[in-house]
Parts: structure tokens; sequence; C-alpha cells
């Protein structure tokens, strides 16, 4: 039994592990075949934040693995009248296999684990997006084949997605290109472990202000809202502090020629990136959306079983 709760802590070849695991069990669901490797197991879901892509593919994804699972939002739990994290954490481990927690803080995600004595996912928090990330690079291995000898780049908010794509680049050896504007940086202890990682792995981490420095020769151009879940009212600010940020298809040009489209979603055309992008042939973002499903599924099966 083991948490996942950032990819801080898994290795290299732990996050290939779980990119293999994603496309086999992809593979058996195309085939039509669905082994319960998780038969009877329950599974929670504790969600503060608004969600499809995440509590879709989980609740869909225990259940092909065999499993079933049970919503519970910040008002189905007494945690919103003041009952500790400790004893939700202990009581809830009494009755469940696993819980996935989406919220706001990184340390809640945190102390939950702490005293759970069933695996903790985080479904995303302020800090990490870490399930994200899994089904970014199962996408991106789809796509090019390999996991090696290849670039990033990523445009706009330094925000969860950046700190987790930035991190598990580093580890997988990856080249990354940040370009972020002033003040909204991906946080400094973030790059700082990235930094070291690189040294191991001989990934380059490039940070810069300038998108068109970060796209030149990319094999992956990736974003992410400028807005997200409760920065509403920063809104008209961020809109102006993001402006030149915006992927369009003359910033695709400047990556390689079968460069490939990637965005978490939900996208905000016309913002973020043109219609022209994220709909055109290079976009693969419907793809990566599915993939949710698949690596969700190989989280769940590592953290309950570990290899298989």
């Amino acid at each position: 039994m083991r948490h996942f709760l950032s990819l801080n802590e898994l290795t290299k070849d732990e996050i290939l592990y779980l990119v293999d695991l994603a496309c086999r069990l992809k593979s058996e669901v195309k085939r039509g075949f669905f082994f319960p490797y998780l038969k009877h197991k329950a599974l929670g879901l504790i969600f503060t934040k608004a969600s499809t892509r995440t509590r879709v593919s989980f609740e869909v994804g225990i259940n092909q693995l065999g499993g079933y699972s049970l919503y519970l939002s910040k008002n189905d739990l007494q945690l919103g009248r003041g009952e500790t994290i400790e004893d939700t954490a202990k009581v809830l481990s009494r009755y469940l296999d696993l819980i996935v927690i989406r919220t706001y803080t990184q340390s809640e995600v945190e102390e939950f684990a702490k005293y759970s004595s069933i695996p903790v996912i985080n479904g995303l928090t302020d800090d990490y997006h870490p399930t994200q990330i899994i089904a970014d690079f199962q996408t991106i291995f789809e796509e090019k084949g390999k996991l090696k000898d290849l670039k990033i780049a990523y445009i706009g908010d330094g925000n969860n997605v950046a700190a987790t794509l930035l991190v598990g680049a580093s580890k997988l050896g990856l080249d990354i290109a940040v370009a972020t504007p002033k003040g909204y940086e991906i946080k400094k202890e973030v790059v700082d472990f990235a930094k070291d990682e690189a040294k191991r792995s001989g990934s380059n981490l490039i940070f810069t202000d300038n998108p068109k420095e970060a796209v030149k020769d990319a094999d992956v151009v990736y974003t992410d809202t400028w807005v997200s879940m409760g920065q509403e009212e920063e809104k008209e600010k961020r809109i102006k502090d993001f402006e030149g940020y915006q992927v369009t298809q003359e910033l695709m040009k400047l990556a390689k020629e079968d460069a490939i489209f990637l965005h978490c979603l939900p996208a905000y055309r016309g913002f973020e990136v043109t219609p022209e992008v994220i709909d055109g042939p290079q976009s693969k973002v419907f793809d990566e959306a599915e993939n949710r499903l698949h690596a969700h599924k190989a989280i769940m099966v590592f953290v309950c079983l570990g290899r298989i």
C-alpha cells in the first residue's frame, strides 16, 4: 500500500511503469476485456472542487476494475462541520479501500494520508495535479513512441499542472521550456527540486517570459487556463497579464512540424488558445482527456496492488 500525492515521490522507473500499465489497460478496454484487478474494492471520492474528467474517469475506472465508488462532496461529510481530518481519515479507512481527494491545499491531502491506513490519491490541489500528468505522458508516448529525446514547451500560468509537468519531465530526462509572465512563475521550491532531478536525468530546463523562445523546436506544446478555480476574482487582471501568451497557429509554427498540442481542459477558446489550434490537426486534447480514464486505473491498481 502506498499513497499517490505528487510525482515528487516517484522514481523515473515508476512513472514509466504507470504509463506502460495505462497503455496496457487501455488496450484491454479496446479489446472489450475488463479484468477485475480491484474486485469489490470501494473507492471514496472526496471533492471540494468541481470536476468533470477527474470524477467521471475515476468512477468509471473503478467500475471497470471490478470495484465501486462513493462520491462525497464537502457538504456530505462532517469535515464541513468541523470534524478533524485525522478523525475523518481514520474512520473512512475502516470503510473504504482507497480514496481520491480533490481540494485546494496540498497540506490537506498530506495530512489525510498521514492518518489514513488505505491509499490516498491526489486528484488535484492548488500545488500539484499528478494524475493529469501521467495521462499526459501516456498521450505523448502514444504519439511519439518514446519518452526521451523530446522537448516540451509549457506556455501560460505556472500553476499546479505546470509544476507537476516540470517535475515529471525533470525525472524522465525530457527537456522542458516554461514560459510564464513575470509574477506567475512556478514556485521556487518546485523549480529547485526539478533542477536537482535534472542534474541526475540530463533534462534541460528553460525558464523564460518569451513564449516564442520556449516553443522553438518543441515536440509538445502545452497550455492551461489562465484563471483556475478559486481565481475568478482575478479574471480581468489575469487576462491582461497573459496578453501575448495565447497559443496560436503562428506560435505553433515555431515548434517542430509534427509537434502536438496538449491542454488538460477545461479550455477557453480565444483566451489561452485559439480555436484553430485546439480544434486543429495537431491537437490531441481529447485523446489526452480519454487517457485520464486509463491513467487513473493504472494509478489505482498501482497503489493497491503494486506492480502486476
